[in-house]
């Protein structure tokens, strides 16, 4: 059921403190930690403590939680010296688009220059 906990997603166990993680930031609704796989030198992820499988299918059921995200991705920013300087906030959605792990999540990117187009 969307919103619930799901037995195997990885994310899940994070939050429920099942899989270690290097834990940042968290609140009521969001937790942030260390990519185990870094693009960038700094690369965290800011996830919901609820299971939506995508970004966008947040957005439409939890819209509030859905902010939370993006306001702990600034504090996040600012707590790695990084919001002064320039940081990339990603919302993979899908396998097309490098979705690997389908629990909703934001990738908070910095401490390097970055190329437009993304590719």
């Amino acid at each position: 059921m969307a919103g619930e906990p799901q037995a195997d997603c990885l994310f899940c166990k994070i939050v429920s403190k099942e899989v270690p993680a290097t834990v940042v930031r968290e609140t009521d609704t969001t937790l942030a930690f260390r990519d185990i796989n870094p693009q960038a030198p700094t690369h965290v992820l800011v996830i919901p403590k609820v299971h939506y499988p995508d970004a966008a299918s947040l957005a439409v059921a939890e819209p509030q939680i859905a902010a939370d995200i993006l306001r702990e991705a600034g504090a996040v920013a600012a707590d790695e010296e990084i919001d002064g300087t320039g940081f990339r906030v990603i919302f993979n959605t899908g396998s097309g688009a490098g979705q690997t792990v389908f629990h909703a999540h934001a990738h908070i990117l910095g401490g390097r220059g970055f190329n437009w187009p993304p590719g």
